[in-house]
This record gives C-alpha cells, structure tokens and sequence, in this order.
C-alpha cells in the first residue's frame, strides 16, 4: 500500500465546495482513485463523501476553508494519506489524541502549564513524521462519540472541534480523574464505536504488578519479596526475614509516604519515614508499637510490604535507574534510555522532586560501591535486559495495553539486577535522557507507535 505524507493547502469555500478535494495528479494515478465520483474521506472518526480533482505538478491536498474547519485542519499541515481501493476511502491521520489532566484557557500562550513545552514538543514531531495531535482533558468530553472540543496549534494554541481520533494517549496523572465515569464511558465507547486505540490505559498498583508478575518464572528472579500488607503477623514475618523492608504505599508515586524498617542496636526498630524536607527517624520498643502507628494510616492507605535492598551507594546515597521503555514502529518493546537516580543527601529515595541527581549508568557504577568488576562491565547491558523482559511481563499478564512504561530497577552491591516499581505514566521529566536535541527520543517514538497502531 502506498503512503506518503502532503501539504495541506485550505481555501476559500467559493472556490471550492466542501464536498470536493484537490490532489496530486501523481497520487491520483498511482492509488487509481477513480474521479468524477465520490469516495469516502476518513479522518479519525469523520467521514464524508468528496470528489477527487488531480492537479498536474502538484503534490499536495486542496479542501474548501468549510472542509477543513470540520477537520481542525489549519493551512500548511503536514498529513499522511492512503487510498483503500476496496472500500473506495481515502485515509488522513494518522489522528492523535492526547488526553491531559487539565488546562488553562486564561493562558492561551502556556495553557497545560508545566506541561505545555512537551506539548509543543509533540506537536513539532507530529508534523515531521505527518501527523496530527490534539489535546483534551476530561472536562472537554462531551455527550458527543464523534467529536471532542480540543487544543491544536497553529500559529499559537487554539481551542477547536475535532474528530475523535485514531489513537488516544492516556497521559492522565490521578487515578481520581482517570476513573471518572464521563472518561470511562468516553473511552470504552470510542474504542467499540470507532476502532479507536487507548494506551497507557490505566494506572498500576504496585501489588498488582508484583502478584502478576510472579506468574512468568522468567521474571522471578528480578523481584524482591513482596507481599500487600494485611496485619500484625505479616510485618514480624518479614522483618524476622531480612535486615530492612520497606513500606510503599500501593497507589503512591514520587517517593511519597515510604517507610524503611531496620531493626535498631540494642534493641527494638527504627523507621525512616520519606518526607519532602529528608528523612525523618523515629524508634519504636517493639514492631507492635510500629504497627498501631501505621495501622491507623491503613484505613485509607493500602502498603506493600518489600524485601529491603543493599543497593549500591555513592557516597553512601543509595542509586536506582529508570529505564523508559517504550513500543516502537513495529510495536516492540524497546529501550528509549536508561538513566541512574543519586538519592538526595539525607534522602533514601531517590526522586528528582526528593533532591536527586541524574547520571549515566556508567557514571553511576563506576562512582559505587558495587563489589564485583564483571557487574561493573556489564551493568548497563543487564539493566536493559531486565527492563525489556519486565515491560513484555507487564503486557502478557495485566489486561491493558499500555505503549510505554517508567521501569525501575536496582542493583545490590553484588551486582544482582532487582525491580523496585513500574510506571504506567511516567513523567515527561523525570526519565529524561540528560543529551538532549530538540524533540526528545521518547516523543519520537510514541508517535512511531501511534503510526504503527493506526496503520500509518
């Protein structure tokens, strides 16, 4: 199937009805679309009947000012287009969604706020490769299946009604918005009604991802023990079993709310409480006594209990690493970039909003306390390997589909490889790569996915 990517070129609807276009005469040649008669137009969800008029010399896509109005498509787009001889439809898009959390209308020139340089980031990489990409936020969806109210750029950020589109990435940042029933509603019925694609459906819970990844012996080797933590029973269990656990909130993000346990000299534990200004310490007489503190937390805030990890440390800062795993343009999983987190001084997580730094892998293990020179060497390559058969894990054993994951990862100090979490939106700053050009990989390629889910 031939594909290729135009100009669109709008004018005014005098000189052109809305129900005919003008294209290449090479295009009109080699796709034998036949003229004189109407064929079907489809972008994204729209579709409309036209006539094909082919213009010698030409190599781009005339429609009437009304026409392209109905599209959202401005003057100078760059759009792909295929012709289907057997339904007899010509195909624009591909049609990218971006669904955000919110925006700000007040601010036409920043209107996602911390957002809005990714935004146009997506929006610069969408026109090299010939597509188009909206943005919307669940206040914009409306009673309509076939249109959405929302945000195009064009010489500026605009407000317009477009298409539903052929893919929409969920890049919502609370569970509370994502599980709001005009967005569940809106998104079931688009993907039945018009084949649309969601990704990054939802949110993971780290209990979730444990329990089904534990499920593929493959990956077990990578998990430290976990369990949800149910009672009193539990906590001993585990802290009769390793030197340290740590306490996650299943639901939190960004190193919030995580507790350290260590078993304190002479006597009793200590917990190191993950708080914005450091850490905070306090001792308990018995696990007990730890435990009817928690518990009363517990009624809102479900913790996964955690083998705790002697992970490599830099100047006694312990390190992790994110690796951006992403699906590319044959939609395999792929490696975008892997960087190593320092925690911050007097942190224990290692969060960018915690005061930690960014490092190469190498930088990072070469500067460490990692005992073993071959786990040295090879570090990097193992890191990789593991992100990319625990993203393959992630696919076959939750039911949604996601197209990129913010994997991670750990090493102890003898150089094992452990998972510490999976992200299922991660954030556009946190995992960047620290040599940057303009349009960062990962936007690359999720619009190279987006291609591939559409057909394009």
């Amino acid at each position: 199937m031939l594909k290729s990517k135009v100009a669109v070129q709008v004018i005014s609807s005098g000189m052109l009805p809305e129900d005919t276009l003008m294209l290449g005469e090479t295009h009109v040649k080699q796709w034998k679309i036949p003229q004189g008669q109407h064929i079907l137009l489809k972008f994204g969800a729209f579709r409309h009947h036209v006539k094909i008029i082919p213009v010698a010399r030409f190599d781009g896509l005339r429609m009437s000012h009304s026409l392209a109005r109905h599209l959202g498509l401005s003057h100078g787009s760059s759009i792909r287009l295929q012709y289907k001889a057997g339904p007899a439809m010509l195909v624009l898009g591909p049609l990218i969604g971006v669904l955000v959390s919110r925006d700000y209308p007040l601010t036409p020139d920043k209107p996602f706020g911390s957002i809005t340089m990714f935004c146009r980031e997506l929006v610069d990489a969408c026109t090299a490769q010939g597509a188009y990409v909206y943005f919307f936020t669940p206040n914009q969806i409306g009673a309509s299946l076939n249109t959405v109210d929302g945000w195009i750029y064009s010489d500026g950020w605009k407000q317009a009604a477009m298409p539903v589109p052929d893919v929409v990435n969920n890049r919502l940042t609370t569970r509370k918005l994502e599980n709001r029933p005009n967005v569940q509603h809106f998104l079931t019925e688009i993907k039945s009604k018009h084949q649309t694609t969601v990704f990054n459906e939802k949110f993971l819970d780290k209990t979730e991802v444990f329990e089904a990844l534990k499920k593929d012996e493959s990956l077990v080797r990578y998990l430290p023990e976990s369990h949800l933590l149910r009672n009193l029973a539990m906590l001993k269990s585990m802290c009769g079993r390793y030197n340290s656990v740590f306490l996650k909130p299943v639901r939190g993000s960004l190193g919030k709310g995580i507790i350290r346990v260590v078993r304190a000299d002479p006597s009793g534990y200590q917990a190191m409480y993950a708080t914005a200004a450091g850490t905070r310490k306090q001792h308990y007489a018995s696990l007990a006594k730890l435990f009817s503190t928690i518990s009363a937390k517990m009624k809102t805030v479900r913790y996964q209990i955690q083998q705790g990890l002697q992970l490599i440390e830099i100047q006694k800062r312990p390190v992790d690493f994110r690796a951006l795993v992403q699906k590319n343009a044959a939609g395999k999983w792929t490696i975008t970039s892997i960087v190593a987190r320092t925690a911050g001084t007097h942190h224990f997580v290692s969060n960018l909003a915690r005061g930690g730094t960014l490092s190469t892998v190498a930088e990072a293990v070469a500067r460490s306390n990692l005992q073993s020179g071959i786990g040295r060497r090879d570090a990097s390559q193992r890191l990789q390997q593991a992100a990319l058969q625990i993203a393959r894990g992630v696919d076959e054993q939750i039911p949604a589909h996601f197209g990129e994951l913010g994997i991670d990862l750990a090493l102890d100090t003898s150089g094992r490889v452990w998972l510490l979490e999976v992200n299922s939106k991660p954030s556009k700053n946190d995992n960047t790569p620290l040599n940057e050009n303009k349009i960062r990989p990962s936007v690359r390629m999720m619009i190279q996915y987006s291609r591939y889910l559409s057909g394009f």
